[in-house]
């Protein structure tokens, strides 16, 4: 008799294990975060406070997130895309490799995020918005007794020649908003004239869309291309030299973004993760992880460090053209045919 009570218990344990299994399934979310670590690890941080979901994180850049999500399309591992450029987030949604989604939230948010869910046929949508420009180093501009660079003609000169740190745009948004910015600026023949010069001034192509202002900030380069917010950054956190430029002639503009991937195993915490990131609480976290974009929801204070972006001088930023799967494909393999191939 005990025999059997023993083995009646046992089967009971078993069946409510196997009951609960898909309970702890249904708690998990996995995000492929492209903004930096530290603003990634809040967001997760707090997600699961306001959710009890178990939520792990992955952090690459734009470029090397697509890439990702494009080669585990047949098998998904995450549920969403967060952050990074625009660009590659259209060219995904374009692909069908991230999922519709009309969230609750999208009458909170600013023209600039619904045009982006828009264009994307409601595959990503709008999470901020950040200026591209550069930044330099003043205490290492006055050692070196150069003048201040004011506009992007002016970081061809010789005088810059080994002074300049930009990122790969294969592996970085930033650096594709950079590529696609010239040639809309320019037209295609004289922005890549441009780059072609422009590469002999370059002493590294970074991975990260962030690390050249981080490394003029440090005075390990003169001169970064970045997003102005990401120059903006090391100046509040370590009250570091570097003086932030909004190019004379123009200059384009992020749309940072966020995407439900196809075939996302956790396609409910998925929409959970999309709808709270796109609320006021969410988006306030970006200034307490020190980054200064402007917010995509209309009553997410925009944070008092972030670039004015009624004082830049923006170019009207195609990004249906240059978020296509199309055209990225095309400008990148020019890239590596002209510039990255020297």
């Amino acid at each position: 008799m005990m025999r059997l009570k023993i083995l009646a218990f046992t089967t009971m344990v078993l069946s409510a294990a196997l009951q609960f299994e898909p309970a702890r399934a249904d708690g998990t979310l996995t995000v492929y975060c492209s903004v930096q670590e530290e603003w990634c690890q809040l967001m997760v941080n707090e997600f699961q406070k306001a959710t009890g979901i178990t939520t792990s994180m992955t952090r690459k850049s734009s470029g090397e997130t697509y890439a990702q999500v494009k080669a585990e399309a047949a098998n998904p591992k995450g549920d969403i895309w967060w952050g990074g450029t625009g660009d590659p987030h259209l060219q995904a949604a374009e692909e069908g490799l991230t999922e519709a989604y009309e969230s609750p939230m999208l009458a909170k948010l600013h023209p600039w995020a619904l045009e982006q869910h828009k264009t994307a046929q409601g595959r990503t949508v709008g999470i901020y918005l950040g200026a591209l420009g550069f930044g330099y180093n003043t205490d290492l501009l006055q050692q070196k007794n150069l003048p201040a660079p004011a506009c992007w003609a002016d970081l061809i000169k010789p005088e810059y020649k080994g002074e300049i740190q930009v990122a790969n745009p294969n592996s970085s948004g930033t650096a594709y908003t950079f590529v696609a910015t010239l040639v809309q600026l320019w037209g295609e023949d004289e922005a890549f004239k441009y780059l072609k010069t422009l590469n002999d001034s370059v002493n590294q192509y970074t991975k990260s869309g962030a690390a050249p202002a981080q490394a003029a900030a440090r005075g390990e380069t003169l001169i970064g291309i970045a997003f102005q917010h990401d120059v903006v950054t090391p100046t509040i956190t370590s009250n570091a030299p570097i003086k932030n430029v909004s190019p004379c002639e123009g200059t384009g503009f992020e749309i940072g973004s966020m995407s439900i991937i196809k075939g996302a195993p956790n396609l409910d915490n998925a929409k959970k993760w999309y709808d709270w990131a796109l609320t006021p609480d969410a988006q306030k976290l970006a200034a307490m992880a020190n980054s200064y974009q402007n917010p995509s929801n209309m009553e997410a204070p925009i944070p008092d460090q972030a670039p004015k972006m009624s004082e830049i001088k923006l170019i009207k930023y195609d990004f249906a053209k240059y978020g296509s799967s199309t055209e990225r494909k095309r400008l990148l393999g020019r890239w590596d045919k002209e510039i990255g191939a020297k």
